[in-house]
Order: C-alpha cells, then structure tokens, then sequence
C-alpha cells in the first residue's frame, strides 16, 4: 500500500544548495524550509514526486491490477485494456494521486518525526535504536492505513465490471457513503494494515544494511512480491460492493481455490510488479532529490 534514497541523517538534515547561474541563485534555497520547517520540506518533494510517479506509471498499474483481480496473464490484462478503449485507460486515476502523494509523504515524514519523537523519549530507558525506529515504521504505515478510501475508489474505477455503475471518483465516493455508509469505504483495510506496518518496518530497517549490496529501489520491490498476496486479497475484497465484510484468511482460500491452489497463479503479476516497483521508485527518487536541490 507503500521513496527517497536519502538515508535517515540526510532526511533530518535540510539541504541548502540552490541552482546558481552567474553566481546569482536561480531559486531561493530556504523558501520550502521558512514556509513548511525543515521537516515540512521533505513532505511536499516527496508528495510531488510521487505525484510524477502516477502520472507515469498508472498504465502499468492498470495491467497489473487486472492481473490481481482476475489471475490472468500480462497479454490478457492489456487485451482487457484495449477492449475498455484508450478513454478508460486512465479511469481511476484521481484516488491513486491523491492517496499515493499523500502516503509517500506520510511514509518518510511520520517515519523521521516518529522517530525523532521517540528516541527523545527513549534515550535514557536503554531502549535499542533499531527497535525504537522499527516502532515508528510500524506507526507511519499504520497512519497510511486511513487513506484506504482512496485505494477503494481506485479499485472500482479499475474494475470494468463496475464501469456502467461508477462515473468518477466523486460520484464512486457518494455512491458508497450514501447507499451503504462510511465504513464500505474502508473495505480491505485489514489487509492493508497487514502490508503496511510489517513492510515499513522491514524496508527503513533493511535499507541501511542493504544499501551498500543493493540500490534501494531494488530492496523495495523485492519487499513488495514477500507482501504480493495481501494485494491481491486487497483487490478481491474491494472489488465487492456491499454484502458481508469476509476475513483475509476467507477471501485467500477463495482466490487459492479459484486458481487451483497453485502458488504460481496466487503470485501472478508478481513479475510486472517487482519491474514496475523498480520503475516507479527509480522515478520517485529521481524527482525528489531534483525537488530537493530546486527548492
């Protein structure tokens, strides 16, 4: 449900570099820093790199949710797609920006003031730092966990087989609020819960041991395929409108037995998901360290 190559120092610490041209400075390094603080600096560059990412990538999101949803191969997620038309191509695509320029902020925001927060109080109690930062991860993927509307919404608008009853993201959000109430929106939540505390705390606990063997795209994709089930019942579960809320463990044993029981279908799309993860974190981390040194 959940990236800057910066390691935890850098993320604390504001860079002051600006684009000069003739010794004069093209953009005023501490505009960022005066308006939001130096924390609030790395929210917005990592809300609009992410926001870069979407636009970019929503397609291959696109396929690879088909694959979740209907266990079939990559070649007959895209004939999916071409027989929606290129008008539906990007159906759905307001929940994603939203959520996901929201949740990567959240990600390394609420990460580095968690773990300010908590080493300050833990610093006498002999506390090990590894645990205490684990911690924070833990509560910054569980804080993402509220924006699960926007990754239900997107869900719908993704499914064709909603495409006569959804029109947009508005008319999704009113139909779900009004005719079954707030908490239809926050269908597949568990799962959600699932993925995001455990993977943030390997991928910030990981990250710094690894950082050397591997780039941190890589680390992050490879997190995504271990956590690759919990969206696929993710998907399944929001893809229902109304009717009862079925336990993960019910709605995985549904999907095992409609594959057959074969682990290969269960993690299909794994594939196109560990190569866009790579893309799309490359992507982020390209655009947020340029946003650093613009801004």
């Amino acid at each position: 449900m959940a990236v800057s190559t910066m390691d935890s120092e850098s993320a604390r610490t504001p860079q002051t570099q600006a684009l000069t041209k003739g010794g004069h400075s093209l953009l005023s390094a501490g505009i960022l820093t005066t308006r939001f603080g130096p924390q609030g600096k790395h929210y917005v560059c990592g809300s609009l790199a992410a926001f870069t990412n979407i636009v970019l990538t929503f397609p291959i999101q696109k396929v690879l949710f088909r694959q979740q949803l209907h266990g079939v191969l990559a070649i007959d997620a895209v004939r999916q797609l071409q027989r929606d038309g290129l008008r539906n191509l990007y159906r759905g695509l307001l929940p994603p920006l939203l959520q996901k320029s929201t949740t990567v902020a959240i990600m390394f925001g609420l990460y580095e003031d968690f773990s300010r927060v908590l080493l300050d109080q833990a610093g006498s109690s002999g506390v090990p730092e590894l645990i205490t930062r684990s911690f924070a991860a833990a509560l910054a993927g569980t804080a993402e966990a509220i924006l699960t509307p926007f990754e239900r919404v997107q869900t719908l608008l993704q499914d064709h087989r909603h495409h006569g009853r959804f029109n947009n993201t508005a008319h999704t959000f009113r139909t779900l609020v009004t005719e079954y109430g707030v908490t239809e929106c926050y269908r597949g939540l568990v799962p959600i819960l699932l993925r995001n505390g455990p993977s943030n705390v390997l991928f910030f606990g990981l990250r710094g041991p690894i950082k050397e063997q591997l780039p941190e795209a890589t680390s992050k994709a490879g997190l995504g395929i271990m956590f690759y089930p919990l969206n696929v019942v993710k998907s399944r579960a929001q893809s229902q409108v109304g009717g009862a809320f079925n336990p993960c463990r019910e709605v995985l044993l549904t999907v095992w037995r409609e594959r057959g029981g074969s682990i290969a279908m269960l993690f299909r799309g794994a594939h196109l998901n560990y190569h866009r993860s790579l893309l799309s974190w490359g992507i982020i981390n390209a655009t947020y360290e340029l946003l650093l040194k613009l801004l």
